[in-house]
């Protein structure tokens, strides 16, 4: 079953002021949809076609540059979307909170290491925070389309809050203005969304 372009949920603008309308709509139905067709291209007729995403993405061959970048972009903007949410949004508490500030020391902390992470991150690529099994987080950042759930990239453990730092993703809003732009991402952070994927993952 090919892989499907995922709705956002909320409207194009619904971020404003924070992540413009325009960016929304050509990232979703241009970049996004992009990577999903692709992705079902490079996977059919393949061994790989009828897994999911997950599964393609754990057990990948990292020399299949085709599933590599378009698995990745499928796989990392759908997160990307549920992660952000214009209206109920919660905030940091209970065993992630606790998860948080044992490895960070607290939530300022946290954002700090997020923030440079996503902020240093050479040219075009994305921020993770990952959990591992037992409950330990990580930030972390990897190059293009590569995500943590791929063999042997960076800190490993299952993502459960990305931050996309292509320019696409803000370059006609903010510029050059990444640090900007990261600062407007904590603003509409889906906390709920971020709990439930770390209570998932753990």
């Amino acid at each position: 079953m090919a892989f499907k372009l995922p709705e956002l949920g909320y409207a194009y603008d619904a971020l404003e002021p924070n992540i413009d309308a325009r960016t929304m709509e050509i990232h979703h139905t241009k970049h996004h949809n992009g990577y999903t067709t692709k992705l079902n291209g490079a996977i059919e007729g393949t061994d790989l076609e009828g897994k999911s995403i997950e599964d393609i993405l754990t057990n990948l061959d990292m020399s299949n540059s085709a599933v590599r970048n378009n698995g990745g972009g499928f796989y990392n903007h759908s997160l990307f979307w549920t992660v952000m949410n214009p209206e109920d949004k919660g905030y940091l508490s209970g065993e992630l909170k606790d998860a948080i500030e044992a490895a960070f020391g607290s939530k300022e902390k946290f954002m700090d290491a997020f923030s440079n992470a996503a902020a240093t991150q050479f040219g075009s690529g994305w921020a993770w925070l990952c959990v591992h099994k037992g409950g330990k987080v990580e930030v972390c950042s990897t190059p293009n389309q590569d995500n943590p759930l791929m063999p042997g990239v960076s800190c490993g453990g299952t993502p459960i809050l990305g931050l996309d730092v292509w320019e696409h993703a803000y370059y006609l809003n903010y510029q050059n203005r990444r640090p900007d732009y990261i600062d407007a991402f904590f603003k509409v952070i889906n906390w709920n969304e971020v709990e439930r994927r770390y209570a998932e993952a753990k």
